[in-house]
């Protein structure tokens, strides 16, 4: 991974130019009633948009695929060592590309202020980027083809993000199939839901809107213009990621495990 230019560092220098971008176009967001959905549409393209990128580490995927194969093959070691080294040996970059490019975005923008809210930003972010390279890990154990996977992993990641509760709103998303089981499926609702709570939260806005109070709190905000869930806290969101790439990561592995079995039968 480290000698490797395109598998991390291509991407990193990506994600600092993309984040300048995000964060000049942002540019000191402010706290007047149009900053409200400028705050959302800026969350909402780092939680979906950026994460996006992660695919680009596909063909790194089935080249390692590839290797893997022969090494198991040679009984050299086991699969729950490959995914292991895997996700240890990633974790640093994927915190690198996390943290860095996060910090030019949210401070450009100057978003929340205090170090904790730029902790809980980055974190969902890094969380995010493990969530997605778990999800390419999986279509590159069923897809080993450069193209289709990449086309696959696309395809599933704009699904998630169309009906992640931005583009439509929660309550607006026909219920069946769209809103129950895709909209909890989505890792997109966790991502915005506690990207919002951990922006607005604490925050006061002036209210534009004619006939209501002069002022509007971020918690109204969450609740009733992007739908938040309100019953549980932005940490809860976080642990949903966490758990989803916990489960991602064990389909792999079962998806590998299983191809192991019929290829033995054959």
């Amino acid at each position: 991974m480290y000698r490797d230019l395109g598998y991390y560092w291509l991407r990193l220098g990506i994600y600092i130019a993309l984040c300048v971008c995000v964060g000049t176009i942002f540019f000191d967001i402010g706290h007047n009633f149009g900053s409200i959905q400028a705050r959302g549409s800026m969350l909402m393209f780092v939680a979906a948009f950026l994460t996006f990128m992660a695919i680009g580490g596909f063909p790194s995927f089935v080249e390692d695929m590839k290797i893997f194969g022969r090494e198991r093959l040679n009984g050299h070691y086991s699969v729950g060592a490959y995914e292991i080294g895997n996700t240890i040996s990633s974790t640093p970059y994927l915190l690198l590309i996390s943290l860095i490019p996060g910090a030019i975005a949210y401070y450009l923008a100057r978003l929340q202020d205090g170090a904790e809210y730029f902790i809980y930003f980055a974190l969902v972010l890094f969380v995010c980027m493990m969530l997605v390279e778990s999800l390419m890990m999986i279509v590159a154990s069923l897809i080993p083809d450069f193209l289709m996977g990449i086309i696959t992993g696309a395809g599933i990641q704009g699904v998630m993000m169309l009906n992640g509760g931005f583009f439509r709103l929660p309550n607006d998303l026909p219920k069946p199939f769209w809103k129950y089981p895709m909209y909890y499926i989505a890792f997109h609702k966790y991502a915005n839901q506690g990207f919002y709570k951990n922006e607005f939260e604490g925050l006061t806005f002036p209210n534009g809107l004619v006939g209501g109070s002069p002022t509007i709190t971020g918690e109204k905000i969450f609740s009733e213009t992007w739908q938040v869930e309100m019953g549980y806290s932005k940490w809860v969101d976080l642990a949903i990621l966490l758990g989803m790439v916990v489960l991602y990561r064990l389909m792999f592995l079962g998806i590998i495990k299983f191809s192991e079995n019929v290829m033995k039968k054959k």
